[in-house]
């Protein structure tokens, strides 16, 4: 029980330091992102997202941490039908937003976004997964949850294991 409540205390402090006026690097600039890896459909690590018929999963071999902070990674989208898309998008803790680099559809494979800027996690109503993402693993606070095996191990964890430290064992 107090793993659980600490996991929610941990997951509100994030959310209200995303409220707060972000300190800007002035140097910070974002690197190229590699290309979107191979889309897989088996082994995701499922994301809850209340009020859609849609299933969302994070492809945690697809999971990266780049040198500018941003953590990448694809979400794989089935729709009731079996349709299947992939979104391959980056997050910056550090600002609390989110960005799409490419989307994959059945038909043409990966696909470049276009005009894809940086947009508030919480404001992006299309992208309610991505803010779960972010709240159940990607991010501690304003920074990255780790290194990528941090970051799958945590959103695959349930509340009241996450983000913990030490050499604990799951």
């Amino acid at each position: 029980m107090f793993r659980r409540i600490l996991a929610l205390a941990l997951c509100s402090a994030a959310i209200a330091a995303w409220a707060q006026p972000a300190f800007e690097d002035p140097d910070w600039k974002e690197l190229d992102a590699p290309p979107p890896p191979a889309l897989r459909t088996q082994g995701l690590v499922p994301v809850e997202v209340q009020g859609t018929s849609m299933r969302f999963g994070v492809d945690p071999a697809s999971v990266t941490v780049g040198a500018d902070g941003i953590v990448r990674y694809v979400v794989v989208a089935t729709s009731p039908g079996g349709t299947t898309n992939g979104i391959y998008e980056g997050i910056r803790c550090a600002s609390g937003d989110v960005k799409v680099y490419a989307r994959h559809n059945p038909d043409s494979g990966w696909v470049p976004a276009k005009n894809s800027d940086w947009q508030p996690l919480q404001s992006v109503a299309h992208s309610r997964y991505s803010l779960n993402v972010a709240r159940n693993g990607v991010c501690l606070g304003r920074s990255p949850n780790g290194p990528a095996v941090q970051i799958v191990r945590d959103l695959r964890a349930s509340p009241d294991m996450k983000f913990q430290r030490g050499g604990v064992t799951r």
